[in-house]
């Protein structure tokens, strides 16, 4: 196996672990009598530890080196990991849970997309941005998928999908063997600093950023907001795992598109967010749930779009000694889009679910006819 499909399939089976969780908290809600807003507040703990995580590891590695900085923390992960199991009867271990998740999860998605860009060659940016965006979407997919199955069907549907995510670290931990470390020349300086190519600043602020935060708004939505806001039925365990699989696993798809699209990707991407936010609108004023599979599908689409693009120019403006602090900045720009669902939730206190998800919709629309009028690479002064 080429070193980097080795560090995919470690990015892969951390990204799994994240969204294990998810669709068990409709298990916690019901075992520790939580109500939804304390489940929004737990699922929000993953971004309090991630976004600094996120900010300080993309710089470290680029002094300690890609190697010393992710190899320790996907061995970690296991750690959250277990701490899920005996979470099932304590709220707060379900905090410290999520939150340490978050952190290893921080490092792991800034540090192994920079070492896997790295690995990938000069000259590579496009395909390792896709390489990146594929390896995380199939495995933010296929986790809450697989525990959504296990939770409805399986014995111990709180001890079970942990214990299958543990067996899938090893392999991730072993794959790392023997991958070289790719940082020759180590970064100085002030640790927080983001330096790009020389003119490409404004390239980066006016396109990538806002694409970024696309990245996490659209699927934090589908995944949290949309099971909870439709009424309740028999299989809503299931229902959430899907949600979530068919919403990421849409995002892996759309990512090993990007390539094809070029740069109409982003705009692409973004456009098709803001369809899916009006698909799962209506749904939610018509409690229809085929429609929401649907606007799942669609804000999946936009987030493996945005992603697999954001990276690929956030690698190419990137100043070589610095390519993990910029890659960090991209993901903390990204999680911000955590915040959509709170933003939801306050709209709909206020309104409906539906009006807060359209209003979604018409930003997000905006937002991608800016896109499709500024994304242009022959433009960029590299």
């Amino acid at each position: 196996m080429t070193y980097w499909r080795r560090v995919s399939l470690s990015l892969f089976v951390v990204c799994f672990g994240t969204n294990v969780s998810t669709p068990l908290l409709l298990v916690y809600r019901e075992r520790l009598h939580l109500s939804d807003a304390v489940l929004t507040t737990i699922f929000g703990a993953y971004a309090a530890g991630l976004v600094p995580a996120i900010l300080f590891s993309g710089p470290i590695s680029d002094r300690l080196g890609r190697r010393r900085v992710t190899v320790p923390f996907v061995a970690l992960a296991g750690l959250s990991t277990a701490l899920f199991v005996p979470a099932a009867d304590h709220e707060w271990l379900l905090y410290l849970a999520r939150f340490l998740q978050g952190v290893v999860s921080g490092v792991v998605f800034s540090v192994a997309t920079a070492w896997l860009a790295e690995l990938s060659g000069p000259g590579h940016h496009q395909a390792a941005g896709r390489r990146a965006a594929v390896a995380m979407t199939l495995g933010f997919s296929l986790g809450p998928l697989t525990s959504g199955a296990l939770g409805q069907w399986a014995p111990a549907p709180t001890v079970l999908p942990y214990v299958v995510h543990l067996v899938l670290l090893v392999a991730g931990v072993g794959a790392l063997i023997g991958v070289p470390e790719t940082l020759s020349a180590r970064a100085t300086g002030p640790l927080l600093r983001i330096r790009l190519r020389p003119g490409t600043a404004r390239t980066f602020w006016v396109l990538v950023a806002p694409t970024a935060v696309c990245v996490y708004a659209f699927p934090s939505v589908a995944i949290t907001v949309v099971p909870l806001f439709l009424p309740r039925h028999a299989h809503q365990i299931a229902f959430t795992g899907l949600v979530g699989g068919l919403t990421l696993g849409s995002g892996t798809v759309a990512a090993l598109s990007a390539g094809r699209l070029g740069s109409r990707a982003a705009a692409f991407g973004v456009t098709m967010g803001a369809l899916g936010y009006t698909a799962c609108a209506v749904a939610l004023g018509q409690a229809d749930q085929a429609l929401a599979l649907v606007g799942a599908g669609l804000l999946g689409v936009g987030n493996g779009l945005a992603l697999a693009a954001g990276l690929a120019l956030t690698h190419r403006l990137a100043d070589p000694l610095a390519r993990g602090s910029l890659t960090s900045v991209f993901y903390g720009l990204a999680y911000l889009g955590f915040a959509a669902p709170y933003v939801v939730a306050e709209l709909a206190a206020r309104t409906s679910g539906a009006i807060a998800l359209a209003a979604l919709a018409g930003l997000s629309a905006l937002l991608g006819l800016w896109l499709a009028a500024k994304w242009n690479p022959m433009s960029l002064r590299l």
